[in-house]
């Protein structure tokens, strides 16, 4: 192949690295009313009175904004494709605020300092109410998050705001404890995975005008275009055929802008005073009004024979969904349903879970969607049953994990059709030397060396939900336009794109143009999400490049004289076999903008009935200092099954991102609350990421499968790469000390006190 599995450069780099204006505040125009927010001090209280009136006096105020002022209907920020699983529990502003940061009035300016000094002139009389912070006492506790009769949920996912619940569900196969029963050793343990925030550089951020036709347009850095029109249009109360979503480049996002945090506020500035308007989040505000992982307690039961052989999986989980319900539903499925399948011959599975409401922030899509909190804790339940049965922790896997062909009835009833699990794992422990430093060596200087293993999966689309587009069109000068809606957030995606279009055009890269994504002039596209851009979008982009290559024939036959199957294309030049004649891919492209009737565009859509699973193995090597408990990552191997690498070195980028952000989870980034419900990590003094000298050196390979319904064989790596650190990380601190740690971060001043404890 020409294009496909080569490492081309983004299509972007040089505009990044040169500092073009490239995002969305580089581009608002210069004369935006300046929005922002007002707060809530309080966890859970009822607004009684609000005064605008000295504020309104500031000279440069457009215009403040209060619950009276809004609309009363209610709709979800969640970035879904409707009807949206997540309830309809929000409005605009509320006179209930639910969680210490919920919005309390919309501030319009004409620059920065006139909306701060108005907001401090803002007089707020507040009812404040108990609050229900711990997700234990929020099912059928006394005090309801959401008590309104307007709450809403559009699909059975067994919600009930009465009784503080979001989500409820089970599933399973076979008699899980008639199994368990019958086990030689059992292991349940409870795994808590914090609120982890994406942390992604360029905070929420949304520019907002009105075209020369009356039309609202709303720019944002988000990976939802199609679905913020969608919730814009629910949050206004008007037309979907009244807005226009689109987005420049996004200086990142890892699932934080699948929820349409800050568009709803400048939407609402500009549809009402028929300015433009932009709001800029904070850091701040990112830190304690976004939407970060959510908080889950996962409590497993796993059961094995005395040879190693996993018989049963018994899996609760127990989600904190916050104040509002966006992407509850739906993250906690991935939590029993992409951990349990790597275990392929259980005889039995129990999956249950409850999401609850709390006043605390509301959680939302965080790269892993919930796979990582499951995995999490059933990679580390496998790690204590291999340490219970004496057994190697890579042995008890070989000799359990899923294998290509078998059927998955914990996968939705999917078969592997594509899995080199196996050969990642064999893989992985050649590269990290297993057999020489399992579990442990103390160093001479007192530190202790070990070592950890883990595996995951994922998924690469929400099959039967998820649909991707591309339109593809030859222009006059023989270089191809590629529209899409899916969203670039700096993994590559345009380039991806580009090359599968490439490769099934026989053209250069650099004869391929991208756009997008926008709602006026991109094909309906579900967005960038659920790791599913290069296997369901690439899918319609092949689709669309093989059928535009017929009607390329089909014009060049015409401007040839000839038959169809008489003209050979070399992607640059058509020939007639017959009389030798040629005409050029411009000349092709040209002659249809006269007197043809052949267009040459063509939009295709594809959406897939499975969801075929990628696999990672990964081993972390790492020393510990017993004395302070510091733990120092050495080496981190990965070996990632991806099915067909469309790009090396974006796939690469894509895996040591993701192993960086899980050692952070893992390792440093805390989430703290106080009493009344205030966070108190809101900046990154206070909420550490690893930096490069806290993540080690990582090698990274790929072990290549090939995906029967993926374009050219490929599958998903988005979200995979971040599911194995914190299992591997957790286990190779329990070999390191003796301690397993089962609550995330795992801070060096609890493996410190942990030592000491266990030495008293």
């Amino acid at each position: 192949m020409k294009a496909v599995g080569v490492p081309f450069v983004k299509k972007d780099a040089k505009a990044l690295v040169t500092g073009k204006p490239v995002y969305t505040n580089d581009l608002a125009p210069k004369d935006c009313l300046i929005v922002k927010l007002l707060r809530s001090p309080h966890a859970n209280a009822m607004i009684q009175e609000i005064k605008t009136d000295v504020a309104m006096r500031v000279p440069g105020i457009e215009a403040i904004y209060t619950w009276k002022d809004v609309p009363q209907q209610r709709f979800t920020i969640a970035g879904q494709t409707w009807p949206e699983p997540s309830p309809y529990d929000r409005l605009i502003l509320d006179q209930h605020v639910r969680f210490v940061g919920d919005p309390v009035a919309i501030i319009a300016g004409e620059n920065e300092a006139c909306v701060e000094r108005a907001m401090k002139m803002i007089r707020v009389k507040y009812e404040v109410l108990p609050a229900v912070l711990d997700p234990e006492e929020a099912l059928d506790g006394p005090i309801l998050v959401h008590p309104e009769d307007s709450w809403k949920a559009l699909c059975p996912v067994g919600a009930d705001n009465k009784r503080n619940l979001c989500a409820q569900a089970e599933d399973g196969h076979g008699d899980v404890e008639k199994v368990l029963a019958e086990c030689d050793v059992v292991v349940e343990h409870t795994y808590h995975v914090k609120a982890a925030q994406q942390a992604m550089m360029e905070p929420f951020q949304t520019v907002c005008f009105m075209d020369m036709y009356g039309r609202l347009n709303v720019m944002s850095s988000t990976q939802i275009v199609y679905h913020v029109r969608r919730i814009v249009s629910n949050a206004l109360g008007i037309p979907k055929s009244k807005i226009r979503a689109f987005k420049p480049r996004i200086g990142g996002g890892f699932g934080a802008k699948q929820t349409a945090v800050s568009e709803v506020y400048p939407a609402f500035v500009t549809w009402k005073t028929g300015k433009p308007s932009k709001i800029v989040f904070t850091r701040e505000e990112s830190q304690i009004a976004s939407s970060p992982r959510h908080d889950m307690a996962v409590t497993v039961r796993m059961g094995a024979d005395k040879e190693g052989n996993i018989r049963a999986i018994d899996l609760y989980t127990l989600s904190n969904t916050g104040a509002y319900g966006e992407h509850g539903p739906t993250t906690v499925g991935l939590s029993g349903h992409k951990a349990i399948p790597l275990y392929g011959s259980l005889d039995a599975y129990r999956f249950r879970y409850d999401v609850v409401y709390t006043n605390r922030m509301a959680a939302g899509a965080y790269r892993g969607y919930g796979a990582t909190q499951g995995i999490f804790a059933v990679e580390t339940s496998v790690n204590e049953l291999a340490e219970k049965l004496g057994m190697d922790p890579m042995e008890i896997r070989m000799k359990n994990m899923v294998k290509e062909g078998q059927f998955m009835p914990a996968y939705y009833g999917e078969t592997a059709n594509s899995c080199a699990l196996d050969k990642c794992l064999a893989r992985v422990k050649e590269m990290s030397g297993w057999d020489e430093k399992y579990p442990r060596k103390v160093m001479p200087d007192g530190k202790i060396r070990s070592v950890g293993v883990a595996l995951a999966m994922q998924g690469s689309c929400i099959s039967n939900v998820d649909v991707g587009s591309a339109t593809i069109k030859l222009g006059e000068d023989g270089v191809y336009n590629m529209s899409i809606a899916a969203a670039d957030m700096g993994t590559g995606c345009d380039t991806i794109l580009a090359q599968m279009a490439a490769e099934c055009l026989d053209c250069d890269l650099d004869d391929i143009a991208v756009s997008g994504a926008d709602t006026d002039t991109s094909p309906y596209d579900s967005g960038s999400y659920a790791s599913s851009t290069t296997y369901v979008t690439g899918m319609a982009v092949t689709r669309a490049s093989e059928e535009l290559k017929k009607r390329i024939v089909r014009q060049a036959a015409k401007m040839l004289e000839c038959e169809v199957d008489e003209v050979d294309f070399d992607g640059h030049i058509a020939r007639s076999d017959k009389t030798g004649e040629e005409v050029t891919l411009a000349a092709i492209g040209a002659g249809a903008m006269c007197g043809s009737d052949i267009a040459l565009q063509v939009t295709e859509s594809h959406s897939s009935p499975v969801s075929p699973p990628p696999y990672m193995a990964g081993a972390v090597e790492i020393e510990l200092d017993p004395e302070t408990g510091h733990v120092e990552i050495l080496d981190y191997y990965a070996v990632v099954d991806c099915g067909t690498v469309i790009n090396p070195n974006l796939a690469r980028v894509q895996a040591e991102g993701g192993i960086v952000q899980g050692i952070g989870m893992t390792l440093y980034e805390n989430i703290q609350y106080t009493e009344k419900g205030q966070l108190l990590n809101n900046s990154f003094m206070q909420y550490k990421i690893p930096t490069r000298m806290d993540m080690g050196n990582l090698h990274v390979e790929f072990e290549s499968s090939y995906e029967p319904t993926g374009p050219f064989g490929a599958k998903s790596i988005g979200e995979i790469v971040i599911n194995t650190p914190a299992p591997a990380l957790t286990h190779a601190i329990a070999n390191a000390t003796g301690l397993w740690f089962r609550e995330l971060p795992i801070t060096s001043e609890q493996i410190a006190m942990g030592i000491m404890e266990n030495e008293n």
